[in-house]
């Protein structure tokens, strides 16, 4: 696969930072390490006329960190990259909005979640915005701008049946592969990006994850991690993980709290537990990246083009943590956004992703690595419907087939680029 990143890519969420900034005073975005956050801040201090203080440069790290009053202050929008570095500057800013607390102040980076850092747990409560940053999505990657999400919200499924698929089976997987971060998609060899890849993970496991917490067995965490990588797209089996390591379920789920820490992995929750009394509550587990995944599982493209079983269910696994993570995207750049999840009976029926409005309307998603869909695949979204009753607003199946169609009421089966289609 050739390189499929040149030059900077504008971030659609640097847009919807900007606009937070008319009303909230501090503005964060928290991330992966490496996902583009430094080179987006540095276009939004542009954009702002703002100050630019880069925490991961030690010197500025420790001037901030002697004095981060002196660096704070001022009526100009400050912008501090890797904020974590000096938690302390949190404090400095809760002092600076107790004298001016316009919106617009600041605009902060972080490569390890807020609630995470212990100094950072209450000191700008209620004054601080989080926005998440992900991997480059698809449409991102390609320039188009994207929005099947919104669309569907608008009510505008109709409009898409009988558009066709401009993707074969081997493209998507090579996709899948790639993952979204920016550098292994600058890279023309897969040896090259599987480096990158091998880097990214060690680095993160031996500093980021170290910085956070004393880990007192941190030699399992490479193979927790892995272990973790193998649910992905799967609902989440801590004691199977915990079991393989020989540790206590305890701490296998301390540790993958460190691991979503820092971003390497999420829990998507369960939702719809209140709507019926069948509904499962166990979350699922998904990698916060597909390329990432793929190369802890030393899946190439080539061994998830094969036909035999245990390749078709590799891939459908990570399908879904790739079509949910362009989802989550999407649905980072809306607002009225109350929550996303994954709906599963007990009966083994289940949604893959279900994004709910402020109002309550809702859409659906359930992801096939089929070429075709049939009346079986449509079942748990017509059982959604049916619970969810109007405020259901579309159901889709996305699938490796060519059409876009509406296949009944509410339901809608479009292959899997259509989420990066204008």
């Amino acid at each position: 696969m050739e390189a499929r990143l040149t030059g900077i890519v504008p971030r659609r969420i640097g847009a919807v930072t900007l606009d937070r900034l008319g009303e909230e005073p501090v503005v964060l975005l928290q991330g992966p390490r490496s996902v583009g956050k430094s080179t987006l801040l540095r276009r939004l201090a542009g954009d702002t006329g703002a100050r630019l203080l880069d925490l991961d440069d030690v010197a500025t790290r420790d001037a901030v960190a002697s004095d981060p009053a002196t660096f704070v202050g001022g009526p100009e929008p400050v912008c501090i990259d890797e904020y974590q570095h000096v938690p302390l500057v949190l404090d400095a800013i809760k002092a600076e909005l107790n004298r001016d607390g316009r919106p617009g102040r600041f605009i902060l980076t972080g490569s390890a979640r807020h609630e995470s850092l212990p100094a950072a747990a209450q000191a700008l409560t209620g004054r601080l915005h989080r926005l998440p940053v992900y991997p480059l999505s698809q449409g991102e990657i390609s320039r188009i701008d994207e929005g099947l999400l919104a669309r569907l919200f608008r009510n505008e499924a109709g409009k898409l049946a009988g558009r066709t698929s401009g993707s074969a089976r081997e493209q998507y997987v090579e996709r899948i592969v790639a993952g979204g971060f920016p550098i292994p998609l600058t890279r023309a060899t897969a040896a090259g990006r599987s480096r990158w890849f091998d880097d990214y993970v060690r680095l993160t496991l031996e500093r980021d994850v170290r910085e956070l917490a004393r880990v007192e067995q941190a030699a399992v965490l490479p193979t927790l991690l892995e272990g973790l990588a193998g649910q992905t797209g799967q609902v989440l089996n801590l004691a199977r993980a915990s079991q393989a390591l020989n540790i206590s379920e305890r701490t296998a789920d301390n540790y993958l709290r460190l691991l979503e820490a820092v971003f390497l992995v999420y829990r998507l929750p369960a939702w719809g537990t209140t709507l019926s009394s069948r509904a499962a509550a166990r979350p699922k587990i998904h990698v916060v990246d597909s390329g990432v995944a793929a190369r802890l599982l030393r899946l190439s493209p080539g061994k998830l083009a094969q036909r035999d079983p245990t390749a078709l269910t590799e891939l459908g696994h990570l399908l879904e943590t790739f079509v949910v993570g362009e989802l989550m995207k999407q649905a980072s750049w809306l607002d009225g956004v109350a929550g996303v999840g994954h709906w599963r009976t007990r009966d083994g029926d289940e949604v893959d992703l279900v994004v709910e409005r402020d109002d309550g309307d809702v859409v659906a998603f359930e992801v096939k690595a089929a070429q075709r869909i049939d009346g079986r695949a449509l079942a748990p979204l017509r059982k959604l419907r049916d619970a969810v009753g109007p405020a259901f607003i579309a159901g889709v199946a996305l699938y490796l087939g060519a059409q876009s169609y509406r296949a009944e009421d509410r339901l809608h089966a479009m292959p899997v680029d259509q989420l990066w289609m204008a």
